[in-house]
Formats: C-alpha cells, structure tokens, sequence
C-alpha cells in the first residue's frame, strides 16, 4: 500500500552514515527485486487509473512525485550472513501512517506454514532516498526483529546508472549532539541466484523490452540475445581449442588439471544425444501432448453439454399441452 504523502512539501531526508559497522553479509535474491518493482508498478498503474486526489497515492501523483510502497523482506541469517530470500506488501493506515498489525500477522502465519526456515529480516520501501517517516515505520517492526534491515529500491530511472537502484540500510545507535539517536547506515549486498531464479528473469527481462516495442522488436531482441549467447560460446570453445593446440605442440607447460576438466566438459556433450535421452524426451514429449489433447477434449464435451443444456431449455413446453414437442434430447 502506498504510503501517505504530501504535496505541499516533499519530506526531508533522514540522517544515514556512511557504512555499517556490523560486519554483516547481505545476500539479494532478485525475487525481492522483482517483487518490489511490481508492488511499486502497480500502485503507481492504479493511483493514475483512479485519478484519486483524496488518495495518498492520488496525492504524491498530483505533486508529480512516484506513490511510495511498503513491504518485508524474509529470509534466513545463518551466522553473520543474512539471505534475502522474498518479500509481500504491508498495509499502512492512511491517516496515521501505522502499520496494520493484524495483516503482518496473517502474512506471517501464512508464510511460516509454507516457509517455516524464513522469517522476518526487515521491509522494504521506493524512493529516492530515505525519509524522516522511514525510520517510525523501522522502530514499529523492532518487536517483529530487534534488528530489521530496511531496503529501499529508488524507481526513478537513470540511464547513466550502472548498478542496481537498490540500497539495504541497518541501523545503529549513534550520539548526535549529546543524545543516543537511531540512524540508518549504508550495508552491502551481492545479489545471490539459483537456477530457477536466473530462468525466471531472464523470461521476465525477455517479455517485453524496456522501449514498449511491437512483437517484432521482442523477437529481435530474443534473435540478438541468443546470437550473443551463441558468439560467447564459440570465442570461448576456440580459446580452449587454441590452449589445447599450443600445449600439443609444447608451447605451454602440460596441466594436468586443465585436461581433465576439458576432458570432463567434451565427455559431457555425447549424453545428449544418446538412446536413453531421446527415449526420455519422447516420453515426456508424448505425455505432454496427451495432456494438451485431454484438455481439449474436455473443453470441448463441457462446452457441448452448455449447448445441449440451451437447446433442450429452448424447446422445453407445458406439460399440459397436447401435441407439445418435447425436449430436443
């Protein structure tokens, strides 16, 4: 839910350091990326749809500034290694800028049955840098964890940027003009993937380019991807064919260990062409198409028994008259 704003004056930036002290290490899953960005899309779709004033999110579009949003993040801390591995959307009041404690409770019920190891690291939020409000919000989540980590994704887009908009801050106990105060400090991340994750963006990244071009454009940039993919391969395949040569003709020292990795990685590529894949691939190939016809033909009995049912309804007649025709079937 997007938070409240005013658009009378945009709110100062909280104090944040430099760099953590902590010693942490945080590890990004691009999930939570993906999740944020589309949280952030959506409202931002819907605040301009409604066209709300009165809205929070109505508000920060009429003073021309993206509707900020709010989320956790879960994950795992295994010694002083935190894992980011997902994240869901918080509900914040409108007037009070609360949090609703009732819907984080659910949320966290409903994750710990399908997730029982995650739980929860911190919360996430848009903007461009962090706010005076942001720091409530991290004080109301510490008897959730006496520690979160708040991260903040920045939407504006910045073509000359080469990292990541994303920052993870911590907070730390600082004294400020005599006074103990809580601020935010910059942490550092590496963004972390498993194989799923990489075939599920690379799919997101391939779905429609960032330019909003037609379906020729997208097939063009999938032609140029694999193109590239394909170039990458060979200059690498003819680098090692190159080293292979030179140690051949006893330019380079032998290295025993390189050969056996080559040999590994050539001894790989027969399997797939072998008996057993092709038998494997052909059941799967089969099984699927079996499916893909059981669905047809279910669609098509159900969609044949609507128009008997309409039929038979439209020829139905009283009971009582002599004659009458009776039911089609």
């Amino acid at each position: 839910m997007s938070a409240p704003s005013d658009p009378a004056a945009a709110p100062a930036p909280a104090p944040a350091a430099a760099s953590s002290s902590s010693g942490l290490t945080f590890k990004l899953h691009p999930l939570v990326i993906v999740n944020v960005s589309d949280h952030h899309t959506r409202v931002k779709a819907q605040a301009a749809c409604s066209g709300d004033s009165s809205s929070s999110s109505g508000a920060a579009a009429a003073a021309g500034q993206p509707p900020r949003v709010f989320g956790c993040v879960i994950g795992v801390q295994r010694g002083r290694t935190v894992e980011i591995f997902n994240s869901f959307e918080l509900v914040l009041d409108p007037v009070s800028g609360t949090l609703d404690r009732a819907f984080l409770e659910k949320k966290q019920e409903l994750y710990k049955k399908v997730f029982p190891d995650f739980y929860v690291l911190g919360w996430y939020s848009t903007g461009s840098d962090v706010q005076d409000t942001d720091m409530q919000i991290h004080k109301a989540l510490m008897d959730v964890n006496e520690s979160p980590v708040y991260l903040l994704l920045n939407p504006a887009i910045n073509l000359s940027q080469k990292d990541l908009p994303v920052t993870i801050y911590e907070s730390e106990l600082h004294v400020i003009d005599g006074s103990p105060q809580l601020i935010f400090v910059r942490s550092n991340y590496t963004i972390e993937t498993v194989e799923a994750e990489r075939i599920s963006v690379d799919h997101v990244a391939h779905l429609k380019p960032s330019d909003g071009g037609s379906a020729a454009t997208q097939l063009a940039a999938h032609l140029t991807g694999i193109h590239s993919a394909i170039k990458m391969l060979n200059s690498r395949v003819r680098v090692i064919h190159q080293y292979l040569v030179a140690m051949q003709k006893g330019d380079v020292p032998v290295d025993n260990s390189l050969l056996r990795q080559v040999s590994s990685l050539v001894r790989r590529l027969p399997a797939m062409e072998s008996q057993k894949f092709q038998d494997d691939f052909l059941m799967e190939y089969n099984d699927t198409l079996l499916m893909t016809y059981l669905a047809m033909f279910t669609n098509c009995s159900s969609t044949m028994n609507e128009l008997v049912e309409k039929i038979n309804t439209s020829y139905e007649r009283p009971a009582t008259r002599r004659g009458g025709r009776g039911a089609f079937m």
